[in-house]
């Protein structure tokens, strides 16, 4: 199946999946998560008109980038490490795994000094697996708070991951409480600005993550092809 073909499926499936739950597909953007693929597919991505750019390393994503001189708008979604923040901030418009307050130190720091802002998601470890990274549900509103300090991030949102289910529909819990905990904390108030954006839903389950509530979809083999793995 060509990019053009695969891309149509989606798009389609996305759109069913709006249908279903009452929603407009215009609340949903897609994440194509090309961090297995190469630069040459990657640009191929962005020809197809899909702008937004998922990746996880660093090590990987850069020389992309460059290659690509920065075409399209770039999101982080994996788990970042300190000492790479300060060549991630200049890349990546979104950090879609912010979960602890030495990160946000740092990405504040560098922030700061490069005089720009970066749009953070907190991730959130609904299921509650070992494997999972991610603060606790229950953590979320001091967390939060806690981040109001730092003035060059931006807290949009909240992500997550569901474990591989092979029937999807066992997803739903997960994306719900992370749709139920974005309420809530927009109810306490503990951001200026209320929280929009969840990022969830991957290429296994991403029309139950829509249907609960998914405002970016982190999709890599269905637009990629077979064999990837998302983050």
């Amino acid at each position: 199946m060509s990019l053009k073909e695969r891309i149509k499926q989606v798009e389609e499936r996305v759109q069913r999946a709006c249908e279903a739950s009452g929603r407009s597909r215009e609340e949903i953007k897609i994440v194509a998560v090309t961090k297995y693929v190469s630069t040459e597919m990657t640009a191929a991505v962005l020809e197809a008109g899909l702008d937004q750019i998922g990746e996880n390393r660093l090590e990987t994503a850069g020389p992309k980038w460059e290659d690509l001189e920065g075409r399209g708008t770039w999101h982080f979604i994996g788990s970042l490490q300190t000492r790479k923040v300060k060549d991630v901030i200049n890349k990546f418009k979104y950090i879609h795994s912010v979960d602890r307050i030495s990160l946000a130190e740092e990405l504040e720091k560098r922030c700061s000094a490069a005089g720009i802002t970066v749009k953070i998601f907190v991730q959130v470890n609904v299921s509650g697996e070992d494997s999972k990274s991610g603060i606790r549900p229950e953590e979320a509103p001091e967390f939060i708070r806690s981040l109001s300090r730092f003035s060059h991030l931006e807290v949009i949102g909240l992500m997550t991951m569901a474990p591989y289910e092979a029937e999807p529909e066992e997803t739903r819990p997960v994306f719900r409480g992370l749709r139920e905990l974005r309420d809530k904390l927009n109810e306490q108030q503990v951001t200026r600005e209320p929280l929009t954006e969840l990022s969830m839903g991957m290429s296994n389950d991403f029309e139950i993550a829509v249907q609960e509530g998914a405002t970016w979809l982190r999709l890599g083999s269905l637009l990629v092809g077979k064999g990837e793995e998302e983050s």
